[in-house]
């Protein structure tokens, strides 16, 4: 025990270049102001948080809401925090902006739901205790110090957090839709026949479907140890760009390759970084047209960047790391098929493995009378929105109580709210979804099972 707890001392009073970190901030940053600036130019902001009458939840943030008009002013403070971040302005207090407002964001809407949303906020959570400000910032510039080491567990973290993404999304893919039909890659590949090339030979094939849903497990469980380790780290970083830019090619998935791309610049060694930041320095040089601003006998080098109640900082990041183990597991607290009925699907890393389609239709019933009318979706929810909504269950319960709680408004009385359910799951005929006998107006969304989904006609083996 005693030499655990020495070992782990050791470990702490590690330390290592402080230029990785900075490389990694820059490139997050700049990367989250870029995505900030195409999501207001592609008008999402308008049809997605706007527009929209309604907003579907998430459990226990159903204050978070969108802020009207003023939402636009809410993504101008993310973005220009983002920029802050990229030049290590007032690195803290612009990190913990930027982690409160982009967390917000993602909250306003279940609808707009991406792993890689859920990432940049835990990543940005992570960011606040790790001094990636320590070199190469405008707060060494005002403060006149330069640290030239930060301690090694901050920049060990990092790899750790993405490692739990790679990893836990190889170990989603170990299941019989994924290895042994080729699902959903067997529907998505096909649908690309557009594309230069390989579009019309290589996405038909079906080889090429399994051959793709293997790799992409074999990618997802192995690329953080070849970054790891050093003759295997130039390797591992070309799989990460071909894997990534390739799969950009194929779907729209937005920011994801390119920070995923930047972020695995970590694993590399600090010299590394260093040329980087040598190369980074002199454009400036050459845009501001003065040899003062970097002028080494401006800064006071300081060996050492040693960070404030650390013991404490090292506690909350532990707690951290535990919460990222176990949280992806929760889904085994619940019966039944996860790909079906969702039940700790989301925040979990399981990226792209699903197919769902379906629809589902609204009836209004007065209880005394026995009259009822169905709902027209389009009334209420954008096509968007009806699209997710008819195939989630947590969507199909928020909604139903939002219909009769507006109904109600209106003056109907002894509202029953029940739902014509039906979802088509990786290829499968469409079967009945919901209980179609459960007035969903009574149920409360909850932890708890939903037994008010029905089971899957279907077994989808982990392997």
């Amino acid at each position: 025990m005693f030499l655990k707890i020495l070992n782990t001392s050791i470990y702490f009073n590690k330390k290592s270049s402080s230029a990785p970190l900075a490389v990694f901030r820059i490139g997050f940053g700049l990367l989250m102001c870029y995505s900030i600036i195409r999501f207001w130019l592609k008008g999402w902001i308008e049809t997605l948080y706007v527009q929209p009458e309604f907003h579907f939840s998430y459990y226990g943030f159903d204050w978070v809401k969108p802020l009207d008009n003023y939402t636009y002013l809410l993504f101008l403070i993310c973005g220009a925090s983002a920029f802050l971040i990229a030049i290590g302005f007032k690195y803290r207090l612009s990190m913990f902006i930027f982690f409160l407002s982009f967390t917000y964001i993602e909250l306003m809407d279940k609808t707009t739901y991406l792993n890689h949303y859920y990432f940049i906020s835990i990543l940005s959570f992570l960011m606040l205790f790790i001094p990636a400000n320590a070199t190469f910032s405008i707060d060494n510039l005002i403060n006149g110090k330069v640290y030239q080491k930060v301690p090694k567990w901050t920049l060990d973290s990092l790899k750790v957090l993405l490692s739990i993404v790679y990893i836990y999304s190889g170990l989603a893919k170990i299941n019989s839709d994924w290895l042994l039909k080729a699902m959903p890659l067997k529907i998505w590949l096909p649908s690309k026949f557009d594309l230069p090339l390989i579009g019309e030979n290589l996405m038909q094939l079906e080889w090429v479907h399994y051959a793709m849903s293997w790799g992409g497990m074999f990618y997802d469980l192995f690329i953080p140890f070849l970054l790891l380790y050093k003759r295997t780290r130039l390797f591992g970083f070309f799989l990460v760009v071909f894997f990534h830019m390739f799969t950009k090619v194929l779907f729209p998935i937005g920011m994801f390759p390119y920070i995923m791309i930047i972020g695995s610049l970590i694993f590399f060694e600090s010299k590394f970084h260093i040329k980087i930041l040598k190369f980074l320095k002199k454009i400036i040089l050459s845009i501001s047209g003065t040899n003062n601003l970097f002028n080494d006998s401006k800064f006071k080098l300081i060996d050492i960047y040693k960070i404030k109640k650390e013991k404490l900082v090292i506690s909350i990041v532990s707690l951290f790391f535990i919460i990222q183990f176990l949280f992806p597991l929760r889904n085994l607290l619940y019966p039944g098929e996860l790909f079906w009925n969702e039940q700790g699907y989301r925040f979990s890393w399981r990226v792209m493995l699903i197919e769902k389609k379906g629809y589902s239709v609204f009836k209004i019933v007065d209880q005394e009378k026995g009259t009822f009318f169905y709902v027209n979706n389009e009334d209420f929810l954008t096509p968007f929105q009806e699209k997710q909504m008819s195939f989630q269950p947590d969507f199909i319960l928020e909604y139903a109580h939002y219909l009769g709680d507006s109904y109600s408004l209106q003056g109907y009385e002894n509202i029953q709210v029940f739902v014509d359910s039906y979802v088509a799951l990786n290829g499968r005929l469409s079967q009945r979804y919901i209980d179609e006998k459960i007035d969903l107006y009574k149920e409360k969304e909850s932890f708890k099972h939903k037994k008010w989904i029905l089971p899957l006609n279907d077994e989808i083996k982990d392997l």
